[in-house]
């Protein structure tokens, strides 16, 4: 009769030969495949956008009402076999830098926030840990590559999700509400001369030295006071030239649009000076009365949004191929959930979030068009892998070459970098 000392060795035998068999138990088995991507730049679409009227058209409805379906119908792309919404042309020819990932889940449905947190965080909301964001996990992980720009950038609300969480905030974002000025905790008033500045900075210097020798032990005094010299880097001419949109040509500004392409070209502008994320979000309710978000009389005006995004995103890729900096910088674009195919009483969309599509372009992986299956109304995934927020991190992870099953630490608690999520194989070569 085995006693309980047998069997613990006998087990422990057969998990040791296991690894040792092909294919079975191996860690290099599992390990992703890190891409080589420098920067990542995130088009975040607040509010949700219809997958079935942007990235996963289906069948036309009837009436705009009692009839499900797409609210327009679909081209041809440069992929065969992948078609898109017909307010998105420019991006058509561009599928081929682009892979459309139509099987994005989650079970987050009536709660904007919460929604919007997890796409952002990659979890969902805890009471206990308070978790970094994506752009935040990238720039620790990757480091800076200038000192004179801000290495996350957020253009847009900054709503919980953004946050660098327990990473601290050296990790933090650089908020900007102007394309045209810059941050306003940066740009230095008229009245301030260069000697008065030049005053104020001695005597904050001073100031710091003693707090710093006092506190020399407090990791968060430290960390407080890098942030504040980051603060006084990002005031000099080599960040602030950024904003000067208007040393562009008209030609290239006109290309990308009105204030959501702007902010774009901003963007680039950025990352061609060594920013690693730039989140741009898209809300501009006026465009339509509501914004991505198209419930009621919202969804009457869906295109004018579309057709923004449409010719921001094509400048953007047309612009970071030129500069060879398209595969080296990650484009995402994304909401917090999709749109059901059925309508409201007023023509508009509620929220759906079993099956939505979210998009990549650049970023050195091997794209295909588009990801994923589903049903005839874009309500279900029937084939292709279902992309879990987790895996939708790992992906945008791995591609940056952040290897996705790293441990973070919050205080002394290990934190993996994702929960248990898996990069989408097809994108990597």
């Amino acid at each position: 009769m085995l006693n309980r000392r047998d069997v613990l060795k006998a087990t422990a035998a057969s998990a040791a030969g296991s690894m040792l068999l092909p294919g079975i138990g191996r860690a290099e088995d599992h390990a992703a495949k890190l891409g080589k991507a420098e920067h990542c730049i995130m088009m975040w679409l607040g509010g949700g956008p219809a997958q079935m009227d942007t990235f996963d058209p289906k069948r036309v409805s009837k009436d705009g009402l009692k009839d499900p379906g797409s609210a327009y119908p679909a081209i041809d792309t440069v992929v065969p076999g992948v078609q898109l919404c017909e307010h998105l042309p420019r991006m058509a020819k561009l599928m081929d830098r682009c892979t459309a990932v139509r099987s994005l889940n989650h079970d987050e449905i009536d709660e904007h926030a919460a929604a919007s947190y997890r796409m952002h965080i990659g979890r969902p909301t805890s009471g206990t840990v308070v978790y970094p964001s994506m752009g935040s996990v990238i720039v620790n992980q990757k480091g800076s590559l200038s000192e004179k720009v801000p290495d996350y950038v957020l253009m847009g609300h900054p709503s919980p999700g953004r946050q660098p969480g327990f990473l601290g905030p050296e990790n933090g974002f650089v908020y900007l509400t102007d394309t045209g000025s810059g941050p306003k905790g940066l740009s230095r008033p008229p009245r301030i001369t260069d000697m008065r500045q030049s005053r104020r900075e001695e005597l904050l210097a001073s100031l710091s030295k003693k707090f710093e020798k006092s506190h020399a032990d407090e990791a968060v005094v430290q960390a407080y006071l890098s942030a504040t010299k980051k603060g006084f880097d990002l005031a000099g001419p080599e960040f602030m030239s950024v904003f000067e949109l208007d040393r562009e040509s008209d030609d290239v500004r006109n290309a990308y649009g009105e204030e959501f392409g702007q902010r774009c070209l901003l963007a680039r502008r950025l990352i061609e000076r060594g920013t690693r994320f730039v989140e741009v979000s898209f809300n501009l309710t006026f465009v339509n009365g509501t914004g991505w978000d198209t419930h009621q009389e919202g969804q009457a005006g869906q295109h004018l949004l579309i057709d923004s995004l449409d010719k921001a995103f094509s400048a953007l890729v047309a612009d970071l191929e030129k500069s060879k900096l398209l595969d080296k910088t990650l484009i995402i674009i994304c909401g917090e959930f999709g749109r059901p195919a059925s309508f409201d009483s007023k023509g508009g969309r509620g929220h759906h979030s079993k099956a939505f599509s979210g998009l990549l372009a650049g970023g050195g992986l091997r794209h295909c068009g588009a990801i994923g299956v589903t049903d005839e109304l874009a309500q279900e995934i029937v084939d292709g892998p279902r992309v879990s927020v987790p895996d939708w991190f790992a992906t945008i992870f791995s591609a940056m070459g952040v290897d996705p099953s790293h441990e973070l630490y919050a205080g002394d608690r290990p934190v993996p970098i994702t929960d248990s999520g898996r990069p989408i194989a097809e994108l990597f070569a």
